[in-house]
């Protein structure tokens, strides 16, 4: 079964062919950071006027690559969310209008779900790795989520866990804000980290004993304090405003701080902080759940760090007999070939959407 997977949630325009819910034939993401980073982060109405100019070629781009006509494919996946309402809307019109001309079974995902399923896949054009057994546990870590969820069965979730406020990805991009390291925040805390000292300094960790759930607005307060005294900033001129036809968007502008600032060892010590917690709770839920494997997904599941902890205590609590499985890199963050896998596995339980399929920016994870 021949699956094309289109994904414009957030500020990732993407398509992609994926055979049988693990195969990938192609694997195309047309990324906006360059655009949003002036800004300090995502502004959704220039997020979705780019994915008008880039849905198409990036569409045709997938196929071409894949070296799959359209007449070939089977079904049309596409995210229905949860995201960004006008970003949404750009993928699931595309995806209506080929299902609908190609005559093809539409298949709504939730954006969630598709980040589970990324431990499918395999490389581009490479045999497809073996599928995590059940049951499972996985953490689900990304800009806008995190999450533990059991899985015992394709499209059978239950939430054991959650945040109560900041996502670890939001962590990240405001804690990088703070130390003037730019955005996106993961990748720049976790480069500027490598050179400092994770004990350096002693940020809290917010346990909230015998739950599951997590916590890092008090982290991110924590580390505002802590820089207070590092901060230099010259008086801040006029906001500079974008020029865009729509309206005015003021620019980010990073803190200036004092020269000899520990940046290395502030952003080590804060990726420590909220990478124990992650890695503690899943271990734990995993030895609680008598989980066979656990999984990460999201876009902060490309962290090394969170890797390595996340293995070192599932094997400390557990035993070597739990399996850790990791999605390559350019799966965790958003991309359309997990759309396509998991709209697979949603095909063979009979799931398909109808034409009045709407966009859902906020989309629980059920089942």
């Amino acid at each position: 079964m021949n699956i094309l997977g289109i994904e414009t949630s957030c500020d990732e325009t993407a398509a992609a062919v994926v055979i049988a819910g693990q195969r990938v034939r192609s694997n195309v993401i047309s990324s906006q950071i360059s655009l949003h980073r002036v800004h300090g982060g995502v502004v959704p109405e220039l997020a979705a006027r780019q994915h008008i100019t880039a849905i198409v070629p990036v569409v045709e781009t997938a196929l071409a690559e894949a070296d799959v006509i359209r007449s070939a494919l089977d079904a049309i996946a596409v995210t229905i969310g949860p995201g960004l309402a006008g970003s949404l809307l750009v993928g699931v019109n595309a995806a209506k209008a080929l299902a609908y001309a190609l005559d093809r079974p539409l298949v709504a995902v939730n954006h969630l779900e598709a980040h589970i399923y990324a431990n499918w896949l395999g490389p581009v054009g490479a045999a497809p790795p073996r599928p995590p057994a059940f049951p499972l546990v996985c953490l689900l870590v990304s800009g806008g989520h995190t999450e533990l969820i059991e899985m015992t069965g394709h499209g059978r979730f239950r939430q054991i866990g959650r945040t109560l406020d900041d996502a670890a990805g939001e962590a990240f991009d405001k804690g990088a804000r703070l130390l003037g390291l730019g955005y996106p925040g993961g990748p720049a805390i976790q480069h500027a980290a490598a050179a400092g000292n994770p004990a350096s300094f002693d940020l809290p960790r917010a346990w909230l004993r015998d739950s599951y759930d997590f916590s890092f607005s008090g982290l991110k307060t924590a580390l505002h304090r802590l820089v207070e005294p590092y901060r230099d900033d010259l008086p801040a001129p006029p906001d500079a405003l974008d020029s865009s036809p729509s309206g005015p968007f003021v620019a980010h502008r990073p803190p200036r701080l004092k020269p000899g600032t520990p940046i290395h060892d502030l952003a080590a010590s804060f990726q420590r902080a909220i990478i124990e917690p992650l890695a503690v709770k899943t271990a734990r839920a995993a030895r609680e759940t008598n989980a066979r494997t656990v999984v990460l997904a999201g876009g902060v599941a490309a962290n090394e760090a969170l890797r390595d902890a996340v293995r070192t205590e599932v094997e400390r609590e557990c035993g070597p007999e739990v399996i850790v499985s990791i999605p390559a890199a350019v799966y965790c963050t958003d991309n359309a070939a997990m759309v396509a896998g998991a709209a697979y596995f949603a095909v063979r339980r009979g799931v398909q959407a109808g034409w009045e399929t709407d966009v859902r920016p906020r989309f629980p994870l059920t089942g």
